[in-house]
């Protein structure tokens, strides 16, 4: 642990992440790629993280291009289901954040261009209609990027109403902006949609958040993986779309990306019987 981390305010928090697949009939030649793993970072330390599989798989991890810690296995014996189980403790921190600052001019500048250009540009998940951005204009372009992000994130909350299971994880920005519902993916896809059309780069994040702000130590929070945004103004900096709250010791980053693509907990292909999800299971465990 890093030294003096845990007098800084933050949560000691202890994650369950039970997730998979079941088939029709036999699979085989199955290939899977699981981004579970906290990431180790200024505001974080992972104390301790292990991920189970059933049934058991060879497997080998590497970090992937947006700096992911990822975990691979193998299945080649023919099975039913697959369970995946990640298991992780993770003390935050409330240190401050450094700001960044750069002016919306600079963000315009090419080097910032060249430099973030993945994160400046639409996904098929993230492109919004041109008459969102003319609307979200008139309320930005003579803002900095800081506010211009709040004002982003204030917006998105405006425009969605959050609703479980109105979506699924293919659904667009485009098409949660068109129902009007969504959840924090949603939500984080069309914020990233909006700060990219109005040139401040933004990139995705999926992790976890102890839904009890108020929560004690001993007390175990039920929920799913949660998603926000971090805007680059010199410095990346996170906004919570979903909840319009801090992004703070409750939240544990896991991955980032372009968007849900990049950053998502469990991914595979494999030969045999149509499959169905498990469904997710998640409980986060305040220690203190």
């Amino acid at each position: 642990m890093t030294p003096g981390f845990g007098s800084m305010g933050g949560w000691r928090l202890h994650i369950v992440h039970e997730t998979g697949f079941a088939y029709d009939g036999e699979a085989r030649a199955s290939y899977n790629e699981a981004r579970l793993t906290p990431l180790m970072l200024p505001t974080q330390s992972v104390l301790a993280a292990d991920l189970r599989v059933r049934p058991s798989a060879a497997r080998w991890g590497y970090a992937d291009y947006w700096g992911n810690d990822v975990i691979t296995f193998q299945l080649d014996e023919p099975h039913h289901d697959l369970k995946v189980t990640a298991e992780s403790t993770v003390e935050t921190s409330t240190a401050p954040r450094p700001r960044g600052a750069l002016s919306r001019a600079d963000l315009a500048g090419q080097d910032i261009i060249d430099q973030m250009d993945e994160l400046l540009a639409w996904t098929p998940r993230t492109a919004v209609p041109s008459a969102a951005l003319e609307e979200l204009g008139s309320l930005t372009s003579a803002l900095d990027p800081h506010d211009a992000a709040t004002v982003v994130g204030e917006h998105v909350r405006s425009k969605l109403t959050y609703t479980p299971g109105a979506t699924g994880v293919q659904t667009s920005a485009l098409e949660a902006l068109e129902v009007g519902h969504g959840v924090c993916q949603d939500f984080t896809h069309l914020a990233l949609g909006l700060l990219r059309g109005i040139g401040i780069p933004a990139r995705y994040v999926s992790g976890y958040l102890h839904p009890d702000e108020a929560a004690e130590p001993g007390e175990t929070g039920v929920g799913e993986s949660h998603a926000w945004f971090e805007y680059f103004a010199g410095a990346w900096n996170p906004i919570d779309p979903t909840n319009g709250s801090p992004v703070g010791p409750r939240h544990v980053v896991v991955a980032r990306g372009r968007d849900y693509v990049d950053a998502a907990p469990l991914t595979g292909i494999y030969h045999g019987a149509p499959a169905s999800a498990l469904g997710v299971s998640v409980t986060i465990t305040r220690i203190r």
